[in-house]
């Protein structure tokens, strides 16, 4: 498969090149939205150090044996919180589609240092399990620092895309700050193992779909079966990592948000090309406005010609319904 033209968007001219470089890069960004919905971006002032950390913490994690990873396991079904392990996520049912579960293992967190008594985060209609408490393996050094440190940049990032996003769409930059002020974003450390043995037919390291939030940053790293993203045409394509880079992509929120005129992408992960290839590590931080946030047509995306397709509605509402059809039933040993 060959690869589309995927943009690489420059941030440098964004941080330091005044009003005309932030115009374009936001112009850049505005047609890689309108077209493919995914581009990387390169100039990004994310430290090194910070990004590899993370990986090294991740990696030490899942080589940890089953019992020490299951002893943070997720807690709850709907809390998408802690270790994942093999066969309990199917992210091809957010496209309709009923596949064997994902071929991969995950460690999730959502926001960090929650107010404990405030009752907006906890126990407001939509609220739970938005801001769930996290679970940390206590026996990976260095696990949580570079956990928190990963998600402060991103968190940096998230800020910069959306001011990026909001020019685009002709809109003053801080358009979405109050969304994002609470927001209920996810980070993920995705290992894609080798695989031990043939994939069940239609199972994939991970089945294909569209993200649900705002927007995800993706890290993800040259190996083999890795991301792939469908064209117009319906013709797959390769997604290879850009050397110091991020991968973005807009989510089915942004894209109803904006009354489709950003797109969101089908795209899946797929399997090695050579037998059971080689373990593939990716961290991708999903974007989400809080959770009351109303979803609903953006200034100047609809027109006469282009009416507002789609009814109000909240972050909540719109994830707990998409959610619901990705869990894969969990089966224990006899």
């Amino acid at each position: 498969m060959t690869s589309p033209a995927f943009p690489i968007v420059d941030l440098g001219p964004w941080f330091d090149g005044g009003p005309s470089g932030r115009r374009a890069v936001a112009d850049r960004v505005r047609i890689a939205c309108e077209s493919i919905g995914f581009f990387a971006i390169v100039g990004h002032r994310v430290p090194d150090g910070t990004i590899e950390a993370m990986r090294a913490v991740s990696r030490d994690f899942f080589d940890r044996s089953a019992s020490q990873k299951m002893a943070v396991a997720r807690p709850r079904p709907e809390q998408n919180r802690a270790y994942h392990a093999e066969g309990t996520e199917t992210l091809a049912r957010l496209a309709g589609n009923e596949t064997p579960p994902d071929y991969k293992e995950v460690f999730a967190i959502g926001p960090l240092d929650v107010p404990a008594d405030d009752p907006w985060y906890h126990d407001a209609p939509g609220a739970y399990p938005n801001y769930a408490a996290n679970l940390w393996p206590s026996d990976v050094p260095g696990f949580e620092a570079a956990w928190r440190s990963y998600w402060s940049a991103m968190e940096g990032l998230q800020d910069t895309i959306s001011r990026i996003f909001a020019l685009s769409l002709g809109l003053p930059e801080d358009w979405f700050a109050n969304a994002l002020a609470r927001h209920c974003s996810m980070l993920r450390a995705l290992n894609y193992p080798a695989q031990r043995q043939l994939p069940q037919p239609g199972q994939l390291r991970a089945g294909e779909h569209t993200d649900l939030g705002m927007l995800t940053i993706l890290k993800n790293e040259a190996a083999d079966g890795g991301l792939e993203v469908r064209d117009l045409d319906g013709k797959w394509h390769e997604a290879p990592p850009v050397e110091d880079g991020f991968i973005v992509n807009i989510g089915d929120l942004l894209m109803r948000w904006s009354n489709d005129r950003f797109r969101s992408t089908l795209h899946r992960v797929a399997n090695p090309r050579s037998g059971g290839g080689a373990r593939r590590l990716s961290i991708a931080y999903f974007v989400a406005p809080a959770y009351d946030a109303m979803i609903e047509c953006l200034p100047g995306c609809a027109t006469a010609d282009r009416p507002a397709k789609y009814p109000p509605v909240t972050v909540a509402a719109y994830r707990n319904a998409r959610f619901a059809r990705t869990a894969a039933p969990i089966v224990t040993a006899a």
